[in-house]
């Protein structure tokens, strides 16, 4: 994939995700895997990380925005995929090498230089949750719907624990883990998950045009180093705890209720804690 200015509507398509309306300052990337409702798949994270490879070090774009297709945001891990875990000839090492692969996604979208903004429409799930929390700034459709999934199907949120608190606060994030209650996007902005709403493309255009400008407006290098700041100061996400957090994954899925929890999603019944 070669970086130019492009008037076109879509710049790049790959399988999983599509680049729109790239310029020199500002790329725009967009979950686009519709018969998956944008499920972070491994060819999805892997396309994600070739791209991010390609602006990380490129200090003249300033800024990104992630979105998905067909007013979807995300709906987490690839639920089918981790399934395969059972079938895997080593189902810890391949429930590890899932977890821990988007643990650092989220860690690297978290430490990315660039500004990064998370337009959520239609739903942000479990590992689809975590990404939007791991951005910098959340615009959300009031409509939106979200929830922490994982504890329904015997799974944790572990990879994306520390995302969410910081988004939303201890006490608030620790409600919505432990009860995988479901909200709208106006429940969002009261739990501070949500920076802004908005109800129509024309409120949405507006809100990202003027964040652009303040952004556009501060010096890149400044914003790069204040983001690293912040990212002391909240307590650096650094391997040890990616390691812990595939550790629990992989204890709950080949050990624990999680085995249960995605066999009932597949076969499209109630787990057997279900009352």
């Amino acid at each position: 994939l070669v970086l130019r200015e492009c008037k076109m509507e879509v710049d790049k398509k790959f399988n999983n995700i599509s680049i729109f309306n790239f310029n020199e300052s500002w790329v725009n990337v967009e979950f686009d895997d519709p018969s998956s409702k944008n499920a972070l798949s491994e060819n999805m994270i892997n396309e994600l990380n070739n791209f991010l490879d390609q602006i990380e070090r490129n200090d003249k774009i300033r800024g990104i925005s992630f979105k998905g297709s067909n007013a979807m945001f995300c709906s987490g891990a690839n639920l089918k995929e981790i399934n395969e875990i059972f079938e895997a000839s080593d189902p810890k090492v391949k429930a590890h090498d899932i977890s821990t692969s988007i643990g650092k996604l989220l860690k690297r979208i978290q430490s990315l230089p660039q500004v990064t903004i998370m337009i959520v429409e239609g739903a942000a799930m479990a590992g689809g949750f975590g990404i939007m929390c791991a951005g910098d700034i959340s615009i959300v459709h009031s409509k939106a719907k979200f929830s922490l999934t994982e504890t329904m199907i015997g799974l944790t949120p572990a990879q994306i624990s520390p995302y969410v608190i910081k988004k939303a606060g201890f006490a608030n994030a620790k409600k919505l883990m432990i009860t995988a209650e479901r909200f709208t996007g106006v429940e969002a902005k009261e739990y501070k998950l949500a920076d802004y709403l908005f109800n129509s493309m024309e409120e949405l255009n507006e809100i990202e045009k003027k964040l652009k400008k303040q952004i556009l407006h501060c010096a890149p290098r400044a914003i790069t180093e204040t983001k690293k700041i912040l990212d002391l100061a909240f307590e650096r996400i650094n391997q040890d705890f990616i390691d812990y957090a595939s550790k629990n994954f992989v204890d709950q899925i080949v050990d624990g209720e999680g085995r249960e929890g995605i066999l009932s999603f597949v076969e499209k019944r109630k787990p057997n804690w279900k009352k």
